[in-house]
């Protein structure tokens, strides 16, 4: 818009076909974004991605309105199949956001790093196949050196173990072996991965006594380490992980462990977080469940985001307790949020709200990823 318009003809005439498309494609979804932002910027919105019936949603939910509350669907991001001849959409399973970039697990147990902006894909081969109990996370190094790791467990669903774990290596498109054992599993219902800093956090059992505690992964140094909770962890159940707005500060979820009083739920926020693993936390939010004047309950791994800048929890409901699309929950506050498809469950909720000075879309996928393999590997759907 600043340069003259001689030049931006200029230009124009010498892009190809496939570069004006994208153009066109990735404007159009910014001045969505924008918009969204703007409306966000006054503390009224929050813009979020939802995973809805295997199909991912950028959305925005109002914090503050009572009556009639519903999720506006800004956009919708489209995965077209690779393998398919159609315009066939693949069924995605979970996804871990990293700086604009999301790592997605698909239904038929494929992996792929997405910039849905861009709409750049980067499809990652296994070794030989992932397996329904592998657990994914996406990082990257003090150098910016982005890596994957695979986690790969065994054993029955309600009871595996961890044996094995690998990282992928951008530059060389190639899975390599990590030499460390453990001695813990992540339980299929603690499996929600979050990314904070370059780093990723997730919470793990011991299998010795099944203690649950908050694991890591550094992806410069390439080690696992556990984090310290807050205060005495004796006293409260670890139900869920989640990471703040814009600051993208790592959350936990507690209920406090009282036999005569009513119980409450605790939102716990780490404002420091060594390389050493000791960690400091805040109180952020404590709700009287008595005061939650609808059907509600806590439960594991459960789908959250928090706003600091209202003091709210946004979560998932149709948890079978809720009959609600989402719950709004503070102090003194109770907001039931609906979709316009009642019929719609949203498995996951997902903080996406990039900065516009570190641009998600700035530089092609390949270039981010600092990747060396052909270019021919990073497609654009």
């Amino acid at each position: 818009m600043y340069l003259p318009e001689e030049l931006v003809v200029e230009i124009l005439d010498k892009a190809s076909a496939a570069s004006l498309a994208r153009l066109r494609c990735v404007s159009k979804r910014w001045k969505a974004l924008i918009k969204d932002v703007r409306l966000a910027e006054k503390r009224s919105h929050a813009t979020m991605i939802m995973l809805i019936d295997f199909k991912v949603y950028l959305t925005s939910v109002n914090l503050h309105q009572i009556d009639n509350n519903m999720v506006k669907v800004i956009d919708q991001f489209s995965l077209k199949d690779p393998r398919s001849k159609s315009s066939k959409e693949v069924k995605i399973l979970d996804i871990l956001h990293c700086d604009g970039l999301l790592l997605c697990t698909t239904k038929d147990l494929r992996l792929v790093v997405w910039n849905p902006y861009s709409r750049e894909t980067k499809w990652i081969q296994p070794r030989i196949s992932y397996k329904r109990l592998d657990n994914f996370a996406l990082g990257k190094t003090s150098c910016n050196k982005y890596k994957i790791l695979r986690m790969e467990q065994f054993g029955e669903l309600v009871s595996p173990y961890l044996l094995e774990s690998e990282i992928y290596d951008f530059t060389s498109n190639s899975w390599r072996d990590l030499s460390e054992t453990r001695d813990w599993h992540i339980p299929p219902w603690m499996r929600r991965i979050m990314y904070v800093n370059g780093n990723t956090y997730w919470l793990a059992c011991s299998n010795k006594d099944n203690v649950v505690f908050l694991q890591s992964f550094d992806f410069s140094t390439e080690r696992f380490r556990s984090v310290s909770l807050p205060g005495d962890h004796h006293s409260y159940t670890i139900f869920s992980l989640s990471v703040t707005r814009e600051e993208q500060k790592l959350c936990l979820l507690t209920q406090q462990k009282f036999q005569n009083r009513s119980p409450y739920i605790n939102i716990w926020i780490a404002t420091k977080i060594e390389s050493h693993g000791a960690a400091s936390w805040i109180k952020f939010l404590s709700i009287a469940l008595a005061s939650i004047h609808q059907p509600f309950c806590v439960c594991t791994t459960m789908s959250f985001l928090v706003d600091p800048g209202n003091k709210v929890l946004v979560c998932r409901g149709k948890n079978g307790v809720s009959n609600n699309f989402l719950n709004i929950l503070g102090e003194n506050k109770s907001i039931q949020v609906d979709h316009h498809d009642a019929k719609s469950l949203c498995k996951l909720l997902v903080n996406y709200v990039p900065s516009f000075g570190s641009n998600p879309t700035r530089g092609s996928l390949k270039k981010r990823l600092k990747s060396t393999v052909a270019s021919s590997d990073y497609t654009i759907m």
